[in-house]
């Protein structure tokens, strides 16, 4: 089952994908489109945990070794925004890319979760394009708040797709493009810690939550974005999440 959240005149519904395309069903049966709503992130998130160089390709892009362990850092709720949003490029930046991710949603709280029996404790996954400011890093290995946490810097969705409804998310083709032009391609059976692996790790540090959400890293193909640019990025059974890059209207 497919399942987002939108704004509409001020009330936030929960809405599953209409026959038409471009509109969503609201619980009463009432259609609406997207000119109509604002998409919000598909759900209400907990922490928010994200993979650094989770892809050998991308690692070798940057001119690094795949990590000996997870590399992961926090985000804030603040971060997220919902499909069709727009994400400000900094005035001083020079080099901001996208990241397409699969974003794994916990279902249920874990803790010393043991790989093989990781899945129990999903309940869904969603599309997130975590995008970066190259300029801002410090440390590869430990991304800086003004890289990964800027407001709106990360949108996710549209939809929640349940877990039950993706027969192994370790195959799944990943794409992004920029104004119909296709820029990345890759696929989660190239990372370099598997989703079982990830849960086992982040559950032996501490307890995971329902609404925690992990950022499994992205594949190599990466871009500079510029104002005005469409950057679509898509994810096998997942759907496609829109987002467009304007100027900055604040530092």
């Amino acid at each position: 089952m497919k399942r987002g959240r939108i704004n509409w005149n001020g009330v936030i519904h929960e809405v599953t994908p209409a026959a038409e395309a471009n509109q969503v069903m609201l619980s009463n049966g009432q259609c609406l489109h997207e000119s109509e709503f604002e998409w919000l992130p598909p759900l209400v998130t907990g922490t928010i945990f994200a993979l650094g160089l989770n892809y050998a390709d991308h690692a070798s892009e940057l001119a690094f070794k795949a990590p000996d362990q997870p590399l992961v850092f926090l985000k804030s709720a603040g971060s997220l925004m919902g499909h069709r949003g727009q994400t400000q490029r900094p005035a001083d930046a020079h080099y901001m890319h996208y990241e397409c991710e699969l974003a794994v949603v916990i279902g249920s709280p874990a803790r010393h979760i043991k790989r093989d029996d990781a899945y129990r404790y999903i309940a869904a996954y969603t599309i997130a394009n975590d995008y970066a400011i190259r300029d801002y890093l410090e440390n590869y290995y430990r991304p800086n708040l003004k890289v990964k946490n800027r407001d709106g810097c990360t949108p996710l969705g549209p939809w929640l797709v349940d877990q039950a409804d993706i027969g192994d998310p370790m195959q799944l083709e990943l794409t992004t493009h920029i104004n119909g032009k296709l820029v990345q391609r890759g696929n989660t059976k190239d990372m370099v810690f598997s989703i079982p692996v990830l849960i086992e790790y982040l559950s032996g540090i501490l307890t995971l939550s329902p609404g925690d959400i992990i950022l499994t890293g992205t594949p190599a193909g990466l871009a500079n974005v510029q104002v005005g640019d469409e950057v679509v990025t898509a994810i096998e059974g997942l759907g496609q999440l829109s987002n467009t890059i304007i100027g900055a209207t604040h530092d």
